[in-house]
């Protein structure tokens, strides 16, 4: 029976998704898979206002590292791994001393990483650019679209904001959610 561990690997920063793919297709070619049954790079999506619209993207935990579930017992598997294009190397691995072997990653530290992917995909998405109190932003939508205010308070738990807008002349506390507002730049 293999003795399957998780490991931090580095890589080159912004080739996370390129080192993924790659390693997927060698360990398949060269049969490993009971070596290399998993590679994960922990990412949530996020969401954004950009000009009045929300974008959606995927923003990793962990730049610049991918975690890979393997049983390194086997030289290949961690030849394999090593030899990827864009790979540095495994973390834990300094190279000092006789040992140059790497350090897997304690279960609880695993379950975290993994019980926070979980949690996000269960949860959905989350807005990346919280708002801050005194911080400008234009309304988007709504009856008082077009108009600009000052933050006065964030709920974040609610996902909504008391925004102070000028009407007619005098300041009238308004309450918005975050997708009814963009931040002004």
């Amino acid at each position: 029976m293999s003795e399957l561990k998780w490991y931090v690997v580095r890589v080159v920063s912004g080739q996370e998704k390129k080192v993924k793919t790659y390693l997927e297709t060698e360990v398949e070619r060269e049969k490993l898979q009971d070596f290399i049954p998993q590679v994960l790079i922990p990412s949530e999506k996020v969401y954004e206002m950009r000009g009045g619209k929300k974008r959606v993207r995927e923003r990793n935990f962990f730049p610049g590292y991918v975690l890979v579930s393997a049983d390194l017992s086997n030289g290949e598997a961690n030849h394999l791994v090593t030899s990827i294009p864009g790979v540095i190397g495994f973390l834990g691995n300094n190279g000092t001393g006789s040992s140059k072997e790497p350090v897997p990653l304690r279960q609880s530290e695993v379950n975290r990483i993994l019980g926070k992917v979980d949690e996000i995909d269960e949860f959905e998405e989350k807005l990346e650019t919280p708002y801050i109190v005194g911080e400008s932003v234009k309304v988007m939508d709504g009856p008082f679209s077009g108009f600009t205010g000052t933050v006065e308070e964030v709920f974040e738990e609610r996902k909504k904001l008391n925004v102070m807008v000028k009407i007619f002349g005098r300041n009238t506390p308004v309450e918005l959610n975050y997708m009814q507002v963009e931040k002004l730049d």
